[in-house]
């Protein structure tokens, strides 16, 4: 596995850019939109239509390949519409760095084709106070078909010795959560950057979601839920497969391994006693995952506001 990214977009990813070269005359906000294409919903063209219609400074439309439509058509239909089809494998992580550098305005809201869009999706006045707060992510409510809600409230916990992610249906406008489910969520772009956004070495989408969100609670900025606008899936809900393999073992070592020690972050040497245990690799490839992971806490040392502990013991108290 490679080593631990330490800059936003340390990867290079062949991609194919399509259209973009108008700029949008309806822009009402300073939000852009990056829409994750699965390649399958029947709703793609009216998604695009309500996304061009509400008002979004970009579109960013990522493709899962270059075979599945005829694009000249869509660049046509959607002119200030950027399709990027990527020509390798990626993550839903990498497809959201990507596309976070394609734009420059302040807040970027995630989609998936799954979801159903509408035109009154999120309305100008709702992005800017939202804007104003300037929080790192808001995740917005989320339900099957407006009908059933799904639980975007999920908190850390111990059980047992056990670091564990709790969940509730209970929201309120600006609560505290983990992370946004299915990656779903408007995120500041700058912040996004700063925290270095997806580590594309985790390849487990949940493992790469909660690491991003984690680093951002333990480097001081904040997740909250906002009630000002929802987001129906067509179908089901999405499922999380939290199976503990060499991405929750990535996870561990730069979330949970760290301890924060009067004004930084380290991993103490000692660690690595716990560290054999958890470890689902031999043990020359633990110890190199285990130095990767210590090299790159101690260069990002002064991020770290708090540890893994200290926020879970302080959650209740979040405002």
């Amino acid at each position: 596995m490679n080593s631990i990214p330490l800059i936003f977009n340390e990867r290079e990813i062949n991609r194919t850019v399509l259209g973009g070269k108008r700029n949008s005359t309806q822009a009402k906000m300073d939000v852009s939109v990056i829409l994750l294409n699965s390649g399958g919903s029947v709703l793609r063209i009216q998604n695009l239509e309500n996304l061009q219609n509400c008002g979004f400074e970009k579109i960013i439309s990522m493709e899962p390949n270059n075979e599945n439509y005829n694009f000249e058509d869509f660049i046509n239909k959607f002119p200030t519409a950027k399709f990027i089809v990527p020509q390798e494998e990626v993550s839903d992580g990498d497809l959201i760095n990507i596309g976070m550098a394609e734009t420059d305005s302040k807040y970027v809201l995630v989609l998936r084709d799954t979801v159903q869009v509408s035109s009154f999706i999120l309305t100008s006045n709702n992005a800017q106070k939202l804007i104003d707060k300037d929080c790192f992510c808001y995740v917005p409510r989320m339900s099957i078909d407006d009908n059933k809600s799904l639980s975007t409230n999920f908190m850390p916990s111990v059980h047992k010795g056990v670091f564990k992610v709790d969940s509730t249906s209970l929201i309120t406008d600006m609560l505290s959560t983990l992370y946004p489910l299915d990656f779903i969520g408007m995120y500041n772009r700058q912040k996004f950057i700063q925290l270095g956004g997806f580590d594309y070495t985790i390849k487990s989408p949940y493992w790469q979601n909660l690491d991003l969100a984690f680093r951002a609670w333990l480097w001081g900025e904040e997740i909250k839920i906002t009630t000002g606008f929802q987001i129906s899936y067509l179908s089901d809900a999405p499922v999380e497969d939290t199976t503990s393999n060499l991405s929750q073992f990535r996870f561990y070592l730069k979330n949970l391994a760290p301890v924060f020690k009067l004004d930084h972050g380290e991993i103490p040497s000692t660690a690595i006693f716990r560290t054999l245990r958890r470890s689902p690799c031999g043990f020359i490839e633990t110890l190199k995952q285990f130095d990767d992971a210590k090299e790159w806490v101690l260069k990002n040392q002064y991020r770290f506001k708090t540890d893994a502990a200290g926020l879970i013991s302080n959650w209740g108290n979040l405002k």
